[in-house]
């Protein structure tokens, strides 16, 4: 029976996949024998990257061990780690570990080349601390491919033969080409097409049939209400599910129906990692990035997404670990000059936008090839900058900010919530006042969209300002998870912060829909006493707070004023002299709303 591909189900997070990566590279050049699977996964536990909030992990180990894993103040030594592992009593331990180097080798981060484990080039460039996210998913999605020769899960005898991502790639632009001969105007594909029939796109030879059924459905549902929409929709999915897997059984087909919005889901949070995909629409259309048209039609034109067929694993092997490969068919001197001249074309109205003057960039016909992709490099870094510029000054428009508020209010709503928040945040803090910049640490598309939140190893956002600085640390999470992920990564990510710039007063604020009990008393200890030797300066604040702050912010420009950054500062300070002054956490961050109350008053807004 047919399945659709998956990028991964084991690791959703494509931070995560680095975290597995980091642990199997203390194993490199080990033999990949059944002894050191099983010690790849005892070091996951090792390291609380598996088995951490699990319930089901949890079954069958002792509470005691269930009470170390759940305390990340507290090391889990190899030998605990072995126990707890040996403790579930699997019926095939080796298959753990092997599960959980799929990903990596899927991706060609890791293979087992003459039976040892070696971290690919690739793999290596994802483990430097100054790794693009966008460049390592974009070379490994050029590259995966189905079926290979280092999975048994697809063969070509089944019908699969495709490369998922440049497949996905040709069925857009099938579809928009499709769309503009009827004479309607491109808009991608939706999300509810995409987990349908880009998961189940198994075949190069099908992207024309497939892009012709998303036309055909379409068509259908147009002028429909929205309940017959829904009703027609649900009718082709179950006809499609049948046709796909060649079988009637309910069982079967409602497997398949519920797997494939989590793939497609999934499919489309990596793919945007990549910046040649371009979501529109509020987030409901997938589309081929504009700012990329040049790359993308050299590489849909080069590229039809048919599998390469290999002599054998070896080869395979040899091809994904090599980090020059595939060659990009837009590197010679004359397209990457037009990449060049596409840039300066949305640069040079930014900058007018903006009143800056122009700014001057080498001539491209004195560059060879290698400076030219710098200087494209320098001109993507640029066009960040004034992208950022311009977010600046329509967050200070009130009706932006009440925009962000209404966002805020909703966030639980969004399909990635995680990301939302560091950009709304992001956003309400350059409304604030007049920092000299509000840094996001976020990876964005040429669209300057976020494509996932910040890297675990740096601050969410960096806030700098005339007399003070600043960190900003987002998250969704509020359960006692939120402890163990934001607790000690907040307070070493301040002190780090500190330590780079330490010739002005640091603050860090924490802002999440709710904070724990266990992250604000971990909090409450570095305010009061120390971290690493020092006190720190956390301003801990619920996402109702910051939406607080912004009201007041809309009351202070309709009565013409404006916000210096010294006064948020002055508030910052306000709620760290409250922790003086009540005997617990718990009761300071209740006062906190009262603490914003005052502040407002002493503003004398009336």
């Amino acid at each position: 029976m047919k399945k659709p591909w998956s990028i991964t189900t084991t690791l959703r997070n494509p931070e995560r996949l680095r975290d597995f990566l980091k642990v199997l590279n203390q194993l490199e050049n080990h033999e990949w024998n059944i002894e050191n699977q099983k010690k790849y996964q005892i070091l996951l536990i090792k390291e609380r990257l598996y088995g951490y909030g699990n319930n089901q992990f949890y079954k069958g180990i002792s509470q005691d061990n269930i009470d170390l894993i759940d305390n990340p103040q507290k090391d889990i030594s190899f030998d605990k780690a072995e126990e707890i592992f040996e403790s579930k009593k699997y019926e095939d331990s080796p298959m753990r570990g092997r599960q959980s180097i799929n990903p990596l080798k899927k991706f060609g981060f890791a293979i087992i080349k003459d039976g040892k484990i070696v971290i690919t080039d690739l793999g290596k460039l994802f483990l430097n601390e100054k790794f693009d996210i966008g460049e390592i998913f974009f070379k490994s999605f050029l590259k995966w491919q189905i079926p290979n020769p280092d999975s048994d899960d697809y063969s070509y005898k089944e019908g699969y033969d495709i490369k998922p991502f440049i497949g996905v790639l040709h069925l857009i632009r099938r579809v928009n080409d499709k769309y503009a001969a009827i004479g309607k105007s491109g808009k991608g594909i939706s999300r509810s097409e995409f987990s349908l029939l880009c998961p189940t796109l198994i075949n190069y030879k099908d992207i024309d049939l497939y892009a012709e059924r998303i036309i055909s459905l379409r068509k259908k549902l147009e002028g429909k209400s929205n309940q017959k929409k829904i009703d027609i929709f649900n009718k082709y999915r179950g006809e499609f599910a049948v046709e796909f897997l060649g079988t009637s059984s309910n069982k079967e087909i409602n497997k398949l129906l519920n797997n494939l919005k989590d793939y497609g889901d999934n499919a489309i949070r990596y793919f945007r990692l990549t910046r040649y995909i371009y979501i529109r629409g509020g987030g409901y259309y997938i589309d081929l990035e504009p700012r990329r048209s040049i790359e993308i039609k050299k590489l849909l034109n080069s590229d039809n997404a048919k599998s390469q067929i290999f002599e054998s694993k070896e080869y395979y092997h040899g091809y994904i670990s090599d980090n020059s490969k595939p060659e990009l068919p837009w590197e010679t001197i004359k397209e990457l000059s037009e990449i060049s001249n596409k840039l300066l074309e949305e640069i040079i109205p930014l900058e007018k936008r903006l009143k800056l003057p122009r700014k001057s960039f080498p001539d491209l016909k004195k560059l060879d090839k290698e400076n030219i992709k710098k200087l494209i490099d320098d001109l993507r870094v640029y066009r960040r900058e004034l992208q950022e510029k311009e977010n600046y000054l329509k967050s200070q428009e009130i009706e932006q900010i009440k925009k962000y508020i209404e966002e805020l209010k909703n966030i639980n709503k969004s399909d990635n919530k995680p990301i939302l928040l560091e950009k709304l945040i992001s956003l309400g803090l350059n409304a604030l006042n007049d920092a000299i910049e509000i840094k996001p640490n976020y990876p964005v598309g040429d669209d300057n969209e976020p494509t996932f939140t910040a890297p675990g190893n740096m601050p969410d956002i960096e806030c700098f300002y005339g007399q003070h600085n600043a960190i900003c640390e987002v998250t969704m999470l509020t359960g006692r998870n939120q402890w163990y992920y934001e607790g000690q990564p907040v307070m070493r990510h301040l002190r780090d912060f500190e330590n780079k710039h330490n010739d002005k007063n640091t603050f860090c604020l924490f802002i999440a829909p709710k904070i724990h009990r266990d992250t604000i008393n971990t909090f409450w200890m570095a305010i009061k006493y120390e971290y690493e030797g020092k006190k720190q300066r956390i301003i801990p604040l619920s996402i109702d707070n910051f939406i607080e702050l912004l009201k007041i912010l809309i009351e202070i420009k309709q009565n013409g004023n404006f916000l210096k950054h010294d006064e948020l500062f002055r508030l910052y300070n306000n709620v760290l002299e409250k922790s003086e002054t009540v005997p617990n956490s718990n009761q300071w961050l209740k006062d906190i709303p009262k603490i914003l109350t005052s502040w407002k008053k002493s503003l004398n807004l009336t």
